[in-house]
């Protein structure tokens, strides 16, 4: 189908910036409008630098405001439906906003596009969480499209929960919705509770990272880029009612981050600070992202190491003002009490 205007909810959080420009920069000739709540993520700075762009548009509002949503339909043709609570510590302290936002917030949405009387394509964002854990000692095994969904965390069962939504609208009244599950993003923007610009900007400021347990559990990472690229080639390719992997062939356990970000910021190991592990902390996370390979084309092209993971921490050096206005404003109370500092 052909695009000309897509409504992004949660563009001002980090990979729906990065997607919102992502978009503007490749199709110049496309709209979006950007729907965010702006609560402790959203940071309109990550922005900023779009204000006056002819082909954007923010828009203040929640995901939840049904009014608000069939009025910004009424002239788009796809919807990339981000916005979600997403932190898993935070989900295991309170729920509450994760059910509330990831769950009613996609079902207003479902509903929205359905009741909107026109053709809108609508693709939600979720991710690898979904489908639980694998074992450390089978390299083998990856998720797949067809892999059972088993999620062990407050926030990864929110997301399943609108996995399963967006699978039961499409199958019950035909809507033209497409699935991506996504593995750990990394790149610029990130909100500074997430690893890597934690321990960034923890080693900056003089303070040590913090590992959980043993360090054991692995990641497979993916540049924000390389996912918005494979987004916007779902959004365009997809097939209705279909599910695509994307991952970035990066798997690296926790130590071996931690331990790459100290050598890139020539730091020793004397700067890691164990902590308890996470309740119910998954082992590891691998995407096999053939499907979307096969189908639509896409491969990861930006998220190898080291370059990719030097890029990064070079522009959370390169870009304090930005990190620190985040940190002394709403996550302030929560970094303090959860990592000290």
């Amino acid at each position: 189908m052909a695009i000309s205007h897509i409504l992004v909810t949660g563009g001002c959080g980090f990979i729906g910036a990065n997607f919102v420009r992502f978009v503007l920069e490749q199709r110049p000739g496309i709209r979006v409008t950007n729907l965010d709540a702006l609560t402790y993520s959203g940071n309109p700075d990550n922005l900023a630098e779009l204000a006056g762009h002819p082909g954007y548009r923010f828009v203040h509002g929640d995901v939840r405001d049904r009014g608000l949503i069939d009025g910004l339909l009424s002239d788009c043709d796809a919807v990339v439906h981000m916005a979600a609570e997403s932190h898993v510590d935070r989900s295991i302290q309170d729920s509450t906003p994760f059910i509330s936002t990831n769950v009613s917030g996609t079902q207003t949405m479902l509903d929205a596009v359905r009741s909107c009387g026109r053709p809108i394509r609508l693709l939600y964002v979720s991710t690898d969480e979904v489908y639980g854990s694998l074992p450390l000692d089978r390299p083998d095994i990856q998720f797949r499209e067809d892999t059972p969904l088993a999620p062990n965390s407050p926030y990864a069962a929110s997301k399943a929960a609108g996995d399963l939504l967006c699978r039961a609208y499409h199958h019950t009244f035909g809507l033209d919705i497409v699935t991506t599950r996504c593995s750990n993003n990394f790149g610029p923007f990130q909100f500074p509770e997430k690893v890597i610009p934690l321990f960034v900007t923890n080693l900056i400021e003089g303070h040590q990272v913090p590992l959980y347990g043993d360090g054991r559990n692995v990641r497979d990472w993916l540049h924000v880029l390389d996912h918005c690229e494979a987004v916007l080639a779902v959004l365009d390719r997809g097939r209705r009612g279909e599910v695509y992997n994307i991952g970035g062939n990066n798997e690296r356990s926790n130590l071996e981050l931690t331990r790459a970000i100290l050598s890139i910021m020539g730091r020793s190991e004397e700067m890691i600070r164990r902590v308890p592990d996470r309740l119910g902390h998954d082992l590891r996370y691998a995407i096999d992202a053939t499907k979307i390979g096969r189908e639509l084309g896409w491969r990861p092209t930006r998220s190898q190491w080291p370059d990719a993971l030097e890029q990064t921490v070079r522009w959370y050096t390169g870009n304090e003002a930005w990190w620190r206005r985040v940190k002394s404003g709403a996550y302030r109370e929560y970094y303090a009490r959860q990592y000290g500092g």
